[in-house]
């Protein structure tokens, strides 16, 4: 069973993946991280960003690996867990950036395909859906307005830093990640034809997740896991 949850920045894909993942009992895998986590990557090594022939220099020292420790994924860079690292806004951003590039997408979805594969997984991201299970049993395009998604985050980051952020930088910095990921070259953020578009705005968490274990082919699939017990 694969289950793709697209969506743009701060619309609560990660949650309700998370959620669902536990409910119908298969996989979480970040696949963002990934992304983060080759972002994380560019920052270190002290590469220019926009320059794609020195962010293809340095992609093959770039090894990616995750891990399933207590049931939560931990990423892990070059033996380095950066599963904390890799949340800080500049890698999101910095991730966005490298991830325009064909040769680290590639890179990263040989990878996510490899592991999908071989487990019934939930993944959420900005392309799964469209290019990186474009046959996914479920397809999710979850939304929310760039304000819901400011005051989310920066509700989310006073707690993680224990002080409060500027609303108006936290909402460029996610008007820049939408535009970058909405108008990139290779795969760009987009709905695909045949996902089930949630707007999260006004629903909670659990409001989001009943929805979509109310589609047919999710409810299906835990009914013959349960006669499969």
């Amino acid at each position: 069973m694969q289950i793709a949850i697209d969506g743009p920045s701060g619309s609560g894909k990660s949650t309700i993946a998370k959620m669902l993942s536990q409910k119908a009992g298969i996989v979480y895998m970040d696949t963002g991280a990934l992304y983060r986590a080759s972002g994380l990557f560019a920052i270190r090594m002290g590469t220019n960003l926009e320059d794609e022939a020195a962010i293809k220099g340095i992609i093959d020292k770039m090894r990616l690996e995750i891990k399933y420790i207590d049931g939560e994924q931990r990423t892990f860079l070059n033996g380095e867990d950066v599963t904390n690292a890799v949340r800080a806004d500049e890698v999101g951003l910095a991730a966005s950036a490298v991830g325009r590039f064909e040769f680290v997408r590639e890179r990263v979805v040989s990878f996510i395909r490899d592991t999908a594969s071989k487990q019934s997984v939930v993944m959420d991201g900005r392309d799964i859906g469209t290019v990186v299970l474009p046959n996914a049993d479920v397809k999710i395009f979850l939304t929310a307005s760039v304000d819901i998604r400011t005051r989310r985050r920066c509700v989310e980051l006073a707690a993680l830093l224990g002080h409060d952020v500027d609303y108006d930088t936290i909402f460029a910095q996610i008007e820049q990640r939408d535009y970058q990921d909405m108008n990139r070259k290779i795969a760009p953020l987009k709905k695909a034809d045949d996902a089930v578009e949630i707007d999260a705005a006004h629903l909670t968490k659990e409001e989001v997740v009943d929805k979509i274990l109310e589609i047919d082919a999710v409810t299906h699939f835990l009914k013959n896991e349960g006669d499969d017990e």
